[in-house]
């Protein structure tokens, strides 16, 4: 059973680890993975044809907990203990749910002193008592009535001198107003930035049908003087710019990644010429907590390739990359001919198109002059060959690959710089 201490308006926890309102999707599942064996049968709940109307939700149904993201920003946004049995619960160092300690009404006022009158609910038969940053919820049998608790729930009699206990503990942000929800969604806290850096925002820089560069906005806690406070800058990073020049802009990438093959290899023009010098392996920078990587050429290290992360539930790559929120203005291309005289003339007007993260393919297809036929791109490890989330689809728009789900949202964007040949 485990032991933890509950902050309202903060996080739920113990001294080994945390998890605090505001902080990413990633973080939270990387705490379970550090606890195996402790955390046990730990669901992802998401929305399969809906991923940005309905929460992302951490479900521990062993433990009675249930820790609920909100879909676009992939926050914490509240948590929920909805099976107290399973669990014992502290605050400030004193016990107030356990085998030995029953969560009663007497016992919440105890442990966290008045508050104002609760919220009884006729229909739902429950009775909430709300605190900033917590509230309490209560199974109130029938008989009685709405109007013996305007005064709280605490001055209700029962029968048997006994008062009902919680059913469910609510932890969030703020202060929620009558009848409505929880709506205030946490900041990225500073105590979960580990000494990182990422991602605010990302605007592509591009030109009538080339991609320039990439204006990043990053933020991480600052230091000395701004130690302790969120600091945010610029940078911008350009196609053929060195590897040296990459990490003085962004930090230590996550990870680099050396390829080994591929697989796209197969669908470029020069795939059967004569291999003429030895062989390199291109390299990737995976910046994680940035929701993007970098591909540097093997022979000249500069860049050639760039791809961005929408980070869905559902994709293959789902939770190991934070969302990259990236901006880009297409310029959409339509051709119209005039036949006179012998002469064509050719009338071009161009319109422009705004694609996000949260951009749907089929909103924007047929703007574009993209490839007719996708590439289907079905993922594996060589571990592990089988894909549960099934194939993508891959579709070639100017110098861009558009990977696109099944649900029609965009998985990943590779940008490429258009006049490099790939080495073999």
């Amino acid at each position: 059973m485990l032991t933890l201490d509950v902050v309202p308006e903060r996080s739920l926890g113990c001294e080994q680890w945390e998890f605090v309102l505001g902080m990413h999707f990633c973080q939270a599942v990387a705490i379970i993975q550090s606890q195996v064996g402790i955390i046990k049968g730990v669901q992802v709940l998401y929305s399969d044809k809906n991923p940005l109307d309905i929460d992302l939700i951490l479900d521990l149904p062993q433990d009675g907990i249930r820790f609920i993201f909100h879909p676009v920003f992939q926050r914490l946004k509240m948590i929920e203990i909805v099976n107290l049995k399973n669990i014992k619960l502290k605050y400030c160092g004193m016990v107030f749910n356990s085998p030995e300690v029953m969560p009663t009404i007497q016992q919440v006022e105890h442990t966290f002193g008045a508050t104002h009158p609760g919220v009884f609910d006729a229909e739902k038969q429950t009775f909430t008592l709300n605190f900033r940053g917590i509230s309490f919820c209560f199974n109130v049998d029938s008989k009685f009535q709405a109007g013996s608790a305007q005064c709280g729930l605490g001055s209700l009699q029962f029968a048997s001198g006994t008062s009902p206990n919680v059913s469910r503990v609510i932890i969030f942000s703020g202060s929620p107003l009558p009848g409505q929800d929880i709506l205030n969604i946490p900041s990225h806290p500073l105590s979960c930035y580990k000494g990182l850096t990422y991602l605010e925002r990302l605007e592509v820089q591009r030109d009538l049908k080339n991609t320039k560069g990439f204006m990043i906005q990053l933020y991480l806690e600052g230091s000395g003087s701004n130690r302790g406070r969120k600091v945010t800058y610029n940078r911008e990073i350009n196609f053929g710019m060195s590897c040296q020049d990459v990490t003085s802009m962004l930090g230590t990438p996550s990870q680099i990644f050396y390829k080994s093959e591929d697989k796209m290899k197969i669908h470029s023009p020069n795939v059967h010429r004569h291999i003429s010098v030895p062989r390199r392996s291109d390299y990737f920078f995976n910046y994680f907590t940035l929701g993007f990587d970098i591909l540097f050429d093997a022979k000249t290290h500069k860049i050639k390739k760039f791809i961005v992360h929408t980070n869905f539930p559902g994709h293959y790559n789902f939770n190991i990359y934070h969302r990259c929120e990236f901006n880009i203005a297409l310029t959409s291309e339509k051709s119209k001919f005039n036949l006179s005289n012998d002469c064509k003339k050719y009338d071009k007007k161009s319109k422009p198109i705004t694609v996000n993260t949260f951009t749907k393919w089929d909103e924007i297809s047929e703007k574009l002059k993209h490839s007719e036929r996708p590439v289907v791109l079905n993922r594996g490890s060589s571990e592990n060959s089988t894909n549960p989330f099934g194939s993508t689809f891959c579709y070639g728009y100017q110098d861009m690959v558009f990977e696109v789900m099944q649900n029609q949202h965009i998985a990943s964007i590779t940008f490429y710089k258009s006049d490099i040949e790939d080495d073999v």
